[in-house]
């Protein structure tokens, strides 16, 4: 008998190892333990006050529903749809915190006693790939008092720090799901100018971090003109990929890791995953090195390209709130972009649209609000300091704020707002006393 055959159980199994007052913790994204986490809430009265901790969930769980709210908790890194509407409910709650700083201060705070993710079926040498992210993984995995893997025939086989041998592992599951996916959103013609805008930035032999959607992709696209990018990103995307296959992505002029891709998570669509799969130019790692600043500015040119959803005139990027209601998360943006800075010539980019369709609460009529405010809304998160943003850019040009002061600032990403709201922005500048008349 195989060694793992000895540790493979039933989800019933599984699941009566769950006690009241646990802590649980699932994998980032399509990495969650989906068998088992779709069949927790029917605990519901047997346990009490049992935590589920995930990240960027993806699996429509029965356990969010409202019905179960007296039996579970979940606390989220990064927030979806799913844990958006979830919130409401009162048992779900939002951890602030950076990427690389993630498990370990979760740890000083809580003590797993179930792990539970996918990964790959074991290799001839007793070795499983935790596959698609180590974001926080491994070192979970290290502290749970039960290890629970769901083995899954589907999940492409990754290197780098992902490999864990069968017998550091409790017990698994035998699964045979899809890996979730993530389309690829087709940008628009404002993301293709936005891109073109960004990708200008960019210069041949630079080491690039890309995160996922219209711009992004937008950027990948723009990106194909150029020659022998690296790739240093805590999200591997379906863009670089494309850059890879292409051959603009490879690593050649990288001064750490030359060659490779290195990222903490994959995510995307099932060309991605087939791509990743015992691809040794793949480097799945650990995200507390990934996305350290210092691990990050080894390789000189970094470039860091991240998105936000409002700017204040003084360059405070909220990228994870509307007001005080969370969105998604803080991730890895200040991990990359104060990275990119410490990084010999490197750049730290942001960008978003000049102005969204908002809805009147009271009239319930949309109207064009700008992106680039005065003051962040009452209770908004501030993800990216002003003091971490080299390029502000949106479909109206691009802002460099890198050494400028305040009064630049206003005149700067005013000059980039929507035409209809320059004035305005300028006006409302001098009456909260950002800059004055001379």
């Amino acid at each position: 008998m195989l060694e793992y055959e000895s540790k493979i159980i039933s989800l019933d199994k599984a699941l009566s190892l769950v006690q009241s007052d646990f802590q649980i913790v699932t994998g980032l994204g399509a990495a969650e333990g989906k068998l088992f986490l779709s069949s927790l809430h029917t605990l519901a009265g047997r346990v009490k006050n049992v935590t589920l901790t995930n990240c960027l969930p993806m699996a429509d769980l029965p356990l969010y529903k409202a019905e179960y709210k007296d039996s579970f908790n979940i606390d989220g890194w990064f927030y979806t749809p799913l844990l958006r509407a979830a919130h409401k409910n009162g048992n779900t709650s939002f951890i602030p915190g950076h990427l690389h700083s993630s498990a370990y201060k979760r740890l000083d705070h809580i003590h797993p006693n179930i792990y539970v993710g996918s990964a790959t079926m074991p290799d001839k040498h007793g070795y499983v790939s935790l596959s698609i992210s180590n974001t926080y993984e491994k070192r979970m995995i290290e502290a749970a008092d039960i290890v629970i893997l769901e083995i899954n025939p589907h999940m492409p086989y990754t290197y780098g720090d992902v490999e864990l041998h069968v017998r550091d592992v409790d017990y698994m599951i035998k699964a045979d799901y899809d890996v979730p996916v993530l389309p690829d959103l087709p940008f628009t013609e404002k993301d293709a100018v936005i891109g073109k805008y960004i990708s200008d930035l960019v210069h041949d032999g630079d080491c690039i971090q890309l995160g996922i959607g219209g711009i992004p992709n937008a950027v990948a696209r723009g990106l194909e003109n150029k020659n022998d990018l690296g790739v240093h990103t805590e999200l591997l995307t379906s863009g670089i990929m494309k850059l890879a296959n292409m051959g603009v992505v490879n690593g050649s002029k990288k001064q750490v890791d030359r060659g490779k891709m290195v990222a903490t998570m994959v995510l995307g669509t099932p060309e991605l995953y087939e791509f990743v799969d015992h691809n040794p130019a793949v480097q799945i790692r650990d995200g507390a090195e990934v996305n350290d600043p210092y691990v990050i500015s080894r390789n000189d040119n970094q470039v860091s390209i991240n998105t936000t959803l409002e700017v204040d005139l003084t360059g405070q990027c909220c990228s994870e709130s509307l007001g005080s209601m969370q969105f998604s998360g803080t991730g890895g943006q200040a991990d990359t972009a104060i990275g990119a800075q410490m990084s010999k010539n490197g750049r730290s980019i942001i960008a978003l649209y000049s102005t969204a369709m908002v809805k009147d609460p009271k009239t319930g009529v949309r109207h064009e609000v700008s992106k680039i405010v005065p003051q962040l809304k009452a209770g908004a998160a501030v993800s990216l300091s002003r003091n971490d943003v080299d390029y502000l850019v949106t479909e109206y040009g691009v802002a460099q704020l890198k050494g400028t002061n305040l009064r630049e600032r206003v005149e700067i990403l005013s000059s980039i707002a929507h035409p209809d709201f320059r004035d305005e922005l300028k006006r409302q500048a001098l009456e909260l006393g950002i800059i004055y008349k001379r």
